[in-house]
């Protein structure tokens, strides 16, 4: 492996950097076996993950990392040798899971190309990142402790109030204190449910399930007729918190869609987000105030850019880092009066993304807000109509497994050289790329 210097003459990269502390340095933990099956490399994190057991993987090769990573295996077709073959196969990262300490743990299964043809096969341990999970969980526990306690308490007050009525109560007097009651346990189930869709929502995006859901679920979709039936659907459905003041908001959604956008994208994911951009810019304007969807093609008609803009109270400029954030709000008085999580943008953002899209937005206190996403648009080719698992996945993790790959390249020559005493000097290799340039244009920032 070879690279460039200051005066731009090229140095062999072993004299750049130290593999072993290359290795180190990654966040995930690394082990390469050869094409005999012996663990050749391994790096820090790999030894903090699997402790004592990378002595036996070091002393007995693949034979001993198969028969630990089949541990809990619930689908013999997902066994490890089997995900091995795949990534030997196809020459792209495979994903699966392993059992360790409690908890499953996500890992890639990858192919690295060696000296003389050999080819290595690298696993990449990942140590999940919790955090959103725990954080979810404790408001969700609070969610239901909260709820049960209050649909308790009231339910008592409904069979006290009817235990109680006296002779001179009539039955309209009797049903508006029993309403009263109804409607606060109403107000909490209703919170209780959709804080349940958040969890189903999150755990895809934790688990990596949410690609594979949008990818599976994508279909053709004409906007136009796509938004029609949307917003049918919203005037039938519940979509504020029963707290919030009663409003007739489909009159104040105005829809401007060209007939002719056709996107590629998840329905139930489009709706989802389409939902959730909708509830904000309800919630956080006045009563009044016009809310605009509006679509346009964009990248020389490769994708399609739709904005939901509002009037209402806006985002101060130094709470911007907080909007993509999970169970962030803005603190701004008018915003922290309604009820929310904090999380439906985050929800969103991944699942723009999961359809091959990107969400951004713009906003001024006191002015407004406006949240934009772009999708692909629609190609009637043969790549459009290929099955899911045939179509090219390109996610922030497999780009990070694929950088792994790289990274541990020189690592796999390193241990390659030891075996052969021919000369580096004589041979080239060449550079590879991860990923593309993106294009983007005036309308995103």
């Amino acid at each position: 492996m070879s690279g460039l210097i200051g005066d731009g003459s090229m140095v062999s990269s072993e004299k750049l950097l130290n593999t072993q502390a290359v290795l180190d340095g990654l966040g995930q933990g690394v082990l390469i076996f050869d094409s005999a099956d012996r663990l050749v490399l391994d790096n820090l994190a790999a030894r903090t993950i699997l402790g004592t057991d990378l002595k036996i993987i070091r002393a007995e090769g693949w034979k001993a990392a198969s028969t630990l990573f089949n541990t809990r295996l619930n689908n013999p077709d997902d066994a490890v040798e089997n995900v091995r073959a795949a990534a030997l196969t196809s020459g792209r990262p495979v994903r699966f899971h392993i059992y360790r300490a409690g908890e499953y743990l996500p890992c890639w299964a990858a192919a690295v190309p060696g000296e003389g043809g050999e080819v290595y096969t690298m696993i990449t341990l990942e140590v999940p990142d919790w955090t959103a999970i725990h954080e979810l969980m404790g408001k969700f526990l609070d969610e239901v402790r909260s709820a049960a306690a209050s649909t308790q308490g009231h339910t008592d007050l409904i069979l006290q109030t009817i235990k109680n009525v006296k002779p001179k109560d009539t039955v309209e007097q009797v049903g508006k204190r029993i309403a009263g009651f109804v409607n606060l346990i109403a107000t909490h189930m209703h919170r209780l449910d959709r804080l349940t869709s958040m969890i189903e929502r999150l755990e895809h995006i934790r688990t990596g399930k949410l690609l594979e859901l949008a990818r599976a679920s994508r279909k053709k979709i004409h906007l136009a007729d796509f938004m029609e039936d949307f917003m049918e659907e919203i005037t039938e459905t519940r979509l504020l918190d029963p707290e919030t003041e009663h409003q007739d908001y489909r009159s104040r959604i105005t829809l401007t869609i060209p007939d002719d956008l056709v996107i590629e994208a998840s329905p139930d994911h489009l709706k989802a987000v389409l939902r959730d951009l909708l509830r904000n810019a309800i919630m956080y304007t006045m009563k009044a105030s016009p809310i605009m969807v509006m679509a346009h093609s964009t990248g020389n008609n490769q994708s399609v850019q739709i904005d939901v803009v509002d009037e209402g109270y806006g985002v101060r400029t130094k709470e911007f880092e907080r909007v993509f954030l999970p169970f962030q709000r803005a603190r701004q008085p008018q915003i922290i009066s309604e009820f929310g999580y904090g999380l439906s943008l985050y929800l969103c953002k991944h699942e723009i993304e999961a359809m091959g899209g990107k969400l951004w937005f713009e906003s001024e206190e006191g002015v407004g807000s406006t949240f934009s996403f772009k999708l692909p648009a629609w190609r009637d080719e043969k790549t459009a109509e290929m099955p899911p698992s045939k179509v090219t996945t390109e996610t922030s993790e497999t780009t990070r497994v694929t950088n792994t790959a790289e990274a541990a390249q020189a690592a796999v020559e390193v241990s390659a050289a030891k075996k052969d005493d021919t000369p580096e000097s004589d041979k080239t290799r060449e550079s590879k790329s991860v990923g593309g340039a993106s294009s983007s244009d005036k309308s995103e920032p």
